[in-house]
């Protein structure tokens, strides 16, 4: 059973909280809040008030089995981790509103607002690594954990969002990252 908060929303079980909270990454504390809060939200948004998922549903089940088996940051991936030559190997998605993506965005980057993720699921490829972010990464995070749910099992987020790609150098952030 999924303990629930006040107002019927469904509460992060312990263990789950727990998992994400042991430090296994250079940046251990800040991942951890930002996949607590993406699981959370997502959750959430997943189970809105007037259509809430009970514990045996098969939405909750989905999410169970993902949650289980889900490698720690195994869908994130920071802007140092990818040469700038393997920037063209990602489909990059733009989760942000059309008004952000069209005052800046990741260059190649296609905009997909966060919302429309899973109804235009059919336009993201499976055969290819998919990158999305937003500008921090937590709704980048909700859209790409709801697609991992719906077996797009190639999609990463990109830790930080848009604001720490340009912070890190963009492209050249791991060149940038292997010269400290």
């Amino acid at each position: 059973m999924i303990a629930r908060l006040s107002g019927g929303a469904p509460a992060l079980p312990f263990r789950l909280y727990h998992s994400f909270t042991q430090p296994k990454t250079e940046n251990p504390m800040n991942i951890a809040r930002s996949i607590i809060h993406a699981a959370a939200v997502a959750i959430l948004a997943l189970a809105p008030m007037h259509a809430r998922a009970d514990a045996s549903s098969d939405a909750v089940k989905l999410m169970e089995d993902y949650l289980a088996f889900v490698d720690y940051g195994g869908a994130t991936i920071f802007p140092e981790q990818i040469p700038k030559e393997d920037w063209s190997r990602f489909y990059v998605i733009d989760a942000r509103d059309k008004e952000q993506f069209d005052k800046e965005h990741i260059p190649g980057a296609v905009n997909l607002e966060w919302r429309q993720a899973l109804e235009k699921r059919a336009t993201i490829p499976k055969d290819k690594s998919v990158l999305i972010y937003c500008n921090t990464g937590s709704l980048s995070a909700q859209a790409g954990f709801a697609l991992r749910v719906a077996g797009y099992d190639n999609v990463r987020i990109l830790q930080g969002g848009f604001a720490e790609w340009k912070t890190k150098g963009g492209f050249d952030a791991a060149t940038k990252a292997a010269k400290r």
